[in-house]
């Protein structure tokens, strides 16, 4: 049931909301399969759509119901929340639980499917390029023909079989992203078999506190690999309020440097900047799911206004009321621009 709440028809700026999850219905029945299956070695995909695939409780019904639409159940809701356009992306975890064949295609078919809808829709759809990092080279060829047709940056849904992006052989998907200015939004995906465990026992392994965990993890990690410093306009998105990162950053440079500077890793090497440095000047945050008046405004203070943006992380909490409350905080309307509008607009460069 759609929530009945009073929105602003008329506010300063237009609202974007720029974590928005779709899945072609093809790849959650291959989803389906894959767990019946039993298949995959990955406990985190089956506590997490083992859940929204079976559960016939309210909740993830209605989530497998959106998540498929592309057209009307859509853009009601977001009319519902006054939401003027969505940047759309392929759901958790994607194509990247997949074989590098079946991934391959089924990014190019979930890509098509994504653009056949923003056609329809141009002025309320935005895309993110879904690719498959199981195959690097073909993902920067991917990537290029997503640009020609108007895609807005790319979507990685955190590790890949347990996988980083800090790891050198996925580096060409770097290279393409900075050399065609597309940023690439690191989405959470549920912690690996070697981390989920004790989580996994607490019920804490998805978007209570897992996914922030390990993605937040995998931001680092391509910080400290010195990803940065190879590719310096490299641009990526972080949502959730940037998985913590930005209430760590004072210990993340003090510990980085000590352990520089003792040696105690073998893979921990120096690097051009400062962590924080990295995080003011390469990454975005969206407050996707977090619609937290006091986190917003640490994150604009301490990472920059011009580097956070709102999202509403639908259809997995799709809660009109928050885009009231988020109205309502107390900043001037032009932040409030900066934040529903200006720095989306500026990330993804959208003239619609």
């Amino acid at each position: 049931m759609t929530e009945t709440v009073q929105i602003n028809p008329t506010p300063a700026y237009r609202r974007i909301a720029t974590e928005e999850a779709f899945a072609p219905p093809q790849m959650l029945k291959m989803y389906l399969d894959l767990y019946e299956s039993r298949k995959l070695d990955d406990p985190g995909f089956d506590s997490l759509w083992g859940f929204y695939l079976t559960s016939m409780a309210p909740r993830p019904a209605a989530i497998r119901e959106k998540l498929a639409d592309l057209d009307a159940i859509r853009i009601a809701d977001m009319d519902a929340a006054g939401i003027d356009h969505q940047i759309i992306s392929l759901t958790s975890p994607g194509v990247q639980v997949f074989d590098r064949e079946t991934a391959v295609s089924l990014a190019q078919d979930s890509n098509d499917m994504l653009h056949d809808a923003i056609t329809r829709h141009p002025t309320r759809f935005s895309g993110l390029c879904a690719i498959a990092p199981q195959a690097p080279d073909l993902a920067a060829q991917e990537l290029e023909r997503c640009v020609k047709l108007g895609f807005k940056g790319i979507i990685n849904n955190s590790h890949t079989h347990g996988e980083y992006l800090s790891d050198k052989k996925f580096w060409p998907i770097f290279e393409a992203a900075e050399a065609m200015d597309m940023p690439i939004y690191l989405h959470p995906y549920t912690p690996p078999k070697n981390m989920i465990g004790p989580m996994l026992e607490a019920g804490l392994d998805g978007a209570i506190f897992g996914f922030g965990v390990e993605t937040g993890m995998h931001l680092l990690r391509i910080i400290t690999s010195g990803a940065f410093d190879r590719f310096p306009k490299l641009r990526i998105i972080v949502g959730h309020m940037g998985e913590a990162l930005p209430y760590w950053m004072y210990r993340l440079d003090y510990m980085h440097a000590a352990g520089v500077r003792a040696g105690r890793y073998e893979c921990m090497k120096p690097l051009q900047k400062k962590v924080s440095e990295y995080l003011r000047e390469n990454v975005y945050i969206t407050n996707s799911g977090m619609a937290w008046e006091p986190a917003i405004k640490f994150a604009q203070q301490v990472i920059g206004e011009d580097r956070i943006m709102y999202a509403m992380d639908y259809p997995y909490q799709y809660t009109p009321s928050e885009v009231a409350d988020l109205d309502n905080m107390d900043m001037s309307d032009e932040l409030k621009r900066k934040f529903y509008q200006g720095v989306a607009e500026h990330v993804f460069k959208l003239t619609v």
